[in-house]
């Protein structure tokens, strides 16, 4: 099902939408609202649309989308403690946003559907990452967090799921009925597609200090799920493998923001990198800007996108989109 049929099932309603990603891009919950805020008005021109976004410190007018009108809800702690207000946000103050609203319907684009709401809610459960994996759980607080959010997508009237395997583990693991959860597939952005003017792509290249030669690419956070040490290992070999046929091996290149501290949930991959003596052969270039992630993947011999466990895996999509130029060069073997 894809997004335009899903919101087609609704018939000219309002629709008031939990914002409080809004200014967070750097998270797969931010970016999804943000496109949202941009499509939404697009495939469902017959509803209104309304965000709320947390007020306090937070609250920002960038990115507003003609179509999708945009006011803010305090809390207590809006200056005191983001959790408690995150919290505080999600259970009170947006429900009873939607309530002063009239809302038809409140829509939850992340995993925390409020447990009282004055209308039916939809929610986006992308994955049941601290439910399904142990170094995710967290502490007491954070467990009793997922067990409140656990209990309230039962309480929803739908819930989207990002791809039909995420859909499978909600109805198996939160026990909602099939017939309440719709996978609503993603899709890449606009801006990821091939074609990356010369330009651009020079642009990118010098800005992030890229090897001239053909390398490989990973784009992406560094949590344990990620699985960086093991392609790490696996690169070591094929290295090896190279070097014992008298060839090189294309870089690697691992892009993104590294660890503030080496730790067993993020791993920081440079002490890995010297144990197994590829510091010669690994670039680590850092944070990327949004902007430039398409020529990014557009240079690239190729993706690598191991994850251990996903909901759905958005950049897999997003480097097919991108595709590689014809001239990053050849891979060992071709």
């Amino acid at each position: 099902m894809t997004h335009r049929r899903f919101w087609a099932i609704l018939v000219d309603v309002r629709i008031v939408i939990n914002g409080w990603f809004r200014d967070r891009l750097t998270t797969g919950s931010g970016q999804y609202l943000a496109a949202l805020n941009e499509w939404l008005p697009r495939v469902g021109d017959e509803h209104e649309f309304v965000a709320v976004q947390p007020a306090g410190p937070r609250a920002t007018q960038s990115g507003a989308a003609p179509g999708v009108e945009w006011t803010t809800a305090p809390t207590p702690f809006d200056h005191v403690s983001e959790n408690l207000a995150k919290l505080w946000f999600e259970q009170v103050s947006f429900p009873a946003a939607c309530r002063r609203l009239r809302a038809a319907v409140a829509f939850v684009p992340y995993w925390a559907a409020p447990w009282w709401s004055p209308c039916p809610v939809v929610v986006t459960v992308h994955d049941l990452i601290p439910l399904l994996l142990p170094a995710y759980r967290g502490g007491a607080l954070q467990r009793g967090y997922t067990w409140l959010v656990g209990r309230t997508a039962r309480r929803a009237a739908a819930v989207l799921a990002d791809s039909e395997a995420s859909r499978q583990d909600v109805i198996r693991h939160l026990h909602i009925a099939a017939g309440r959860v719709h996978a609503v597939h993603l899709a890449a952005d606009a801006r990821f597609q091939p074609g990356a003017d010369a330009a651009t792509l020079r642009r990118v290249r010098e800005r992030y200090a890229l090897p001239d030669g053909p390398f490989l690419l990973y784009l992406g956070g560094f949590d344990a799920r990620k699985n960086l040490a093991r392609t790490l290992e696996a690169y070591a070999r094929l290295v090896q493998r190279l070097a014992a046929e008298a060839r090189d091996a294309p870089r690697l290149v691992i892009a993104g923001k590294l660890p503030a501290t080496d730790s067993a949930f993020a791993p920081d991959p440079r002490p890995i990198i010297a144990r197994l003596a590829l510091t010669e052969h690994v670039h680590l270039p850092g944070w990327v800007d949004e902007a430039d992630k398409p020529a990014l993947y557009a240079l690239a011999a190729g993706a690598l996108f191991v994850s251990e466990y996903e909901g759905f895996g958005l950049p897999v999509l997003e480097a097919m989109a991108a595709e590689p130029r014809s001239d990053a060069g050849p891979m060992p073997g071709e």
